[in-house]
């Protein structure tokens, strides 16, 4: 069983242009080509960090794959060389 439904707190759902756009913006801003789901872990800890209970709190996120298996996907789809 790879999923531990027992194991966690909560799903953040977040949205497929979300997660494009932060893998984007951290391969732009910080150099790191990070994957669509490296994105949506992003986003998700946006969402959590912006709730007012976590306000001056750190949040440590998985960034769980790079860009390159993404190469024929949306992520770099308008990017042309």
């Amino acid at each position: 069983r790879i999923f531990g439904a027992t194991i966690y707190d909560e799903i953040v759902k977040v949205s497929n242009e979300d997660s494009v756009a932060n893998a984007r913006l951290v391969a732009r801003l910080e150099g790191v080509p990070v994957g669509i789901s490296s994105g949506a872990a992003l986003q998700a800890a946006i969402v959590v960090g912006s709730r007012p209970e976590n306000e001056g709190k750190n949040l440590v996120v998985v960034i769980p794959s790079f860009a390159e298996r993404y190469l024929s996907t949306i992520l770099f789809e308008g990017l042309g060389a």
